[in-house]
C-alpha cells in the first residue's frame, strides 16, 4: 500500500470514530443555537435575502435543535419554498419530504 493510500485510511478512521462519539447537543447548547439562528436571521423575517452570518447558522446550526421550535404557529408562517431555497442558497442541503417540526419540505 502506498503511504498516500496509508494516509487517506487513517484520516477515515479518525473522522469516522469522530462522527461516532459525537454527542448531542445539550439543552443549553440547543437554546442557544436558536439564539444565535434568530439573532443571525432576523433579516430573513423582513423578506431580505440571509447575510453571511445567517448562512453560517444554516451551514452549522443541528436540525434537532432547530426543528422542534418549528411549531404548527411558526409553520403557518413560513412559506416551506423558500424557506428551502434560502437554505440551499446558503450551501446547505435540504433533503425532499424532510420533516422538520411541524413543516415538511416538498
Amino acid at each position: 500500500m502506498k503511504s498516500g493510500s496509508i494516509l487517506f485510511v487513517i484520516i477515515l478512521i479518525a473522522m469516522m470514530f469522530l462522527a461516532m462519539t459525537s454527542a448531542a447537543p445539550t439543552a443549553a447548547e440547543c437554546k442557544e443555537e436558536r439564539r444565535l439562528a434568530v439573532s443571525a436571521c432576523r433579516n430573513v423575517l423582513t423578506g431580505k435575502l440571509p447575510s453571511s452570518a445567517c448562512c453560517q447558522r444554516a451551514r452549522v446550526s443541528h436540525t434537532e435543535c432547530i426543528c422542534p421550535a418549528i411549531t404548527p404557529k411558526v409553520a403557518a408562517l413560513v412559506d416551506v419554498n423558500r424557506f428551502v431555497k434560502l437554505i440551499e442558497g446558503c450551501g446547505r442541503r435540504v433533503p425532499r419530504h424532510y420533516k422538520c417540526g411541524s413543516i415538511t419540505t416538498p
